[in-house]
């Protein structure tokens, strides 16, 4: 079958066009217990821009792994600096735009129920909280959650009986899920994930002193900096975002 040639020109004028608009869009990796936040901020973005703004969300240890194996990532945002310095020191993010821009807490959660509450502290009897059951949180080796959970649990003498109870999960969200669904008595998570979260109570909140300072850097991916990425960076460190960022729970800085 012949096209016509009125049809081939009509498809050369509009392919630049469309590779123009597909040119604007950022895809941005985020931790998971970024998910409802970034969501909210992709759409408002969108709107006052008309920019779409693609996300993916994972454990940032999976992120920053897949980022060095070439998915076509635009900007990383983690939930511990450590995933950050390993893109850097393989100089895989532009290092001027790297900023620290949220905080969080690091929380107790139980299924809901009856209120009930636990001082977090040294000498508290986990083992009896737990049961027979075990404690879901994010996998040590990798997942930032997991990390700060085995650094405060380390500080308040209790990691060698919490760790042969883990439910070592792949992200927060997932951790979260398993005390939601009953399947774990007892979970660590961040104070924001527990807040979106109907089927969970927060018991006890970690002792900032406990673990490291829980801290969400962003940056642009390396040879990713045009106009339309630099763009929505700059947005992520205005009020707007602010906001949004305030509004689910996070410390913005």
């Amino acid at each position: 079958m012949t096209v016509p040639l009125a049809r081939i020109l009509l498809l050369a004028l509009l392919l630049p066009i469309s590779l123009a608009a597909n040119a604007q869009g950022v895809t941005v990796f985020a931790a998971a217990s970024l998910t409802d936040a970034m969501n909210d901020i992709a759409k408002a973005y969108a709107a006052r821009s008309g920019a779409g703004v693609r996300t993916s969300y994972a454990a940032s240890s999976a992120l920053a792994r897949q980022i060095e194996n070439g998915a076509p990532a635009d900007l990383f945002f983690s939930a511990d600096d450590e995933w950050m310095d390993y893109l850097e020191k393989r100089s895989l993010i532009e290092r001027s735009t790297r900023v620290a821009r949220l905080g969080n807490r690091l929380v107790l959660i139980a299924p809901a129920g009856p209120a009930r509450r636990v001082e977090i502290r040294k000498g508290l009897d986990l083992a009896a909280l737990l049961g027979s059951g075990r404690l879901a949180t994010g996998d040590p080796a990798n997942v930032p959650v997991g990390r700060y959970a085995q650094q405060a649990l380390t500080f308040l003498g209790l990691w060698p009986i919490a760790e042969p109870k883990l439910a070592r999960a792949d992200n927060v969200r997932f951790a979260l899920t398993y005390v939601e669904r009953g399947e774990a008595p007892l979970g660590i998570v961040y104070s924001t994930d527990a807040a979106i979260a109907r089927g969970v109570q927060v018991i006890g909140e970690f002792p900032p002193e406990s673990h490291a300072e829980i801290s969400y850097p962003m940056a642009i991916v390396a040879m990713h900096g045009t106009d339309a990425v630099k763009a929505f960076h700059t947005f992520l460190l205005g009020s707007e975002a602010a906001t949004v960022f305030k509004r689910f729970g996070f410390s913005v800085r």
